[in-house]
């Protein structure tokens, strides 16, 4: 067993520092993931015309969804569970259908069938872990090298483009305030300012809606840049207004196969938090069970209506600023989002952020989860001069954007289509493992393993001058 480095000043007990601190820390934590936690009901809710993700919902599977990773992973491993941005074009995906049974949904319908999709992907989860758990990670992993993950990274962003210009076209004044705050703080941020870029630019670009709103302006087609009247009818305590999921394999199949993208990134944001604080997580309590734990609360949270979840970056980011690696102040942030999911309140008032806002932040998000996808390849040295490594790549990119509307077929009674993402996934697989040639191998390249979680904070390396 490979023998556990203890990092110069870190703090693997938090007792020692007392209640207090630890619940700083657990608020730092807390305030880490908020903004891009909060993001993604809020651009699916766009998708839906209103009738999508609740956040109170995705608040509460955060805190439950953590809570259950750490007790599938023996209490060990310091991960906070968000929600994640992969899925995020499966359920754009979702609310256009229109074939078979989605005919003649209105979006709040389609939504459950979405949720059912996330439900079968983060069992997918429960099987990777168990063919890793009998045959080893390095040899499942051939069969997911980056140059088959990437270019379906890659494909997630882009078909998610124009869904950002047409958010910000409502208003671009304050859509380019919300994005230069978020680049401003990723690039020039220090400390705890650079690892919620996100948060920041929700914060100041609503504030100048305020300013903006109080002056008159209006968007572009003349409504109301803020509209206060959800806040005042909400209750300040009350239930999430949980759903549950229902089944179509249409849905699963548009939603299963992004599980490919996200359980590479589950492997990156693990080896990540062991690079951070010096623990092994994946050999103890090993890949087999970090990938258990998040599988099962993504399954969970979709269950009753949530989104997936995934390992967060951000937080990552601050386990490396605090330099405490105790997961009990993790799991307190789990709590504080549990305590935020029962305030009708809080969710009202995101509820009123405006598309503006949302446009500007998703105009940097969406093209940063693409060129993640390019620095899959690029990290891992993808050698794209090798016909074969050329030829995957090619294939999964036209397959990925270019089956617009995917392919629909009938198997029985039953209309089944196969989207662009899906199409592009299960080529891309076959192709690596007909092809020969493929010479990856987990864990030759440590660096190039970890980058590749889809988070604001990426894991820089310094040079030294």
């Amino acid at each position: 067993m490979q023998k556990e480095a203890v990092k110069d000043n870190a703090i693997y007990d938090a007792k020692k520092l007392g209640i207090p601190r630890m619940l700083i820390l657990g608020l730092q934590h807390m305030f880490a993931m908020f903004g891009a936690t909060i993001l993604v009901p809020i651009l699916v809710n766009s998708y839906f015309h209103g009738e999508g993700l609740s956040v109170q919902v995705t608040l509460f599977f955060a805190g439950v969804g953590t809570l259950f990773f750490h007790l599938c992973t023996k209490l060990k491993v310091p991960a906070f569970l968000g929600s994640s941005f992969a899925f995020l074009g499966g359920f754009a995906t979702v609310a256009e259908l229109n074939v078979g049974p989605f005919a003649d949904m209105s979006y709040g319908e389609k939504l459950p069938y979405a949720c059912g999709g996330i439900v079968v992907a983060g069992l997918l989860y429960l099987i990777l872990a168990l063919v890793i758990r009998l045959v080893g990670v390095e040899n499942v992993m051939r069969f997911l090298p980056p140059v088959v993950t990437g270019p379906i990274i890659i494909c997630i962003g882009l078909s998610l483009a124009p869904s950002a210009v047409s958010n910000a076209s409502t208003c671009w004044p304050l859509a380019l305030i919300a994005l230069a705050v978020v680049v401003i703080f990723n690039i020039w941020g220090k400390g705890m300012f650079k690892i919620i870029p996100i948060l920041l630019g929700v914060v100041i670009s609503y504030v100048a809606a305020l300013i903006m709103n109080a002056c008159g302006m209006t968007n572009a087609d003349g409504s109301a840049i803020l509209n206060f009247e959800p806040i005042a009818k909400a209750s300040w305590v009350g239930l999430p207004p949980f759903l549950f999921a229902k089944f179509d394999i249409t849905a699963i199949l548009v939603m299963a196969p992004i599980a490919l993208a996200t359980m590479m990134e589950h492997i990156g944001d693990i080896s990540a938090i062991s690079a951070t604080t010096g623990r092994n997580f994946i050999q103890d309590p090993g890949l087999h069970r970090t990938l258990l734990g998040d599988g099962m609360a993504t399954s969970l949270a979709a269950l009753f209506g949530g989104p997936a979840n995934t390992t967060y970056g951000e937080n990552t980011g601050v386990l490396e600023l605090s330099k405490v690696y105790d997961p009990t102040v993790v799991r307190i942030a789990a709590a504080f989002a549990l305590v935020l999911s029962f305030i009708p309140k809080v969710s009202d008032l995101i509820g009123t952020m405006p598309s503006a806002i949302i446009g500007g932040i998703s105009f940097i998000l969406y093209g940063m989860i693409s060129a993640i996808g390019v620095r899959n390849i690029v990290e891992n040295k993808v050698n794209l001069t090798k016909s074969r490594n050329l030829i995957i790549a090619a294939v999964i990119l036209v397959c990925g954007l270019g089956f617009s509307g995917g392919l629909t077929f009938t198997i029985g009674s039953t209309s089944i289509t196969l989207t662009a993402l899906a199409i592009a996934a299960i080529a891309g697989i076959l192709l690596n493992a007909i092809l020969p040639g493929n010479d990856y191998h987990f864990g030759k390249n440590p660096e190039g393993d970890i980058n590749r979680g889809l988070s604001f904070n990426i894991n820089e390396k310094e040079e030294e001058e």
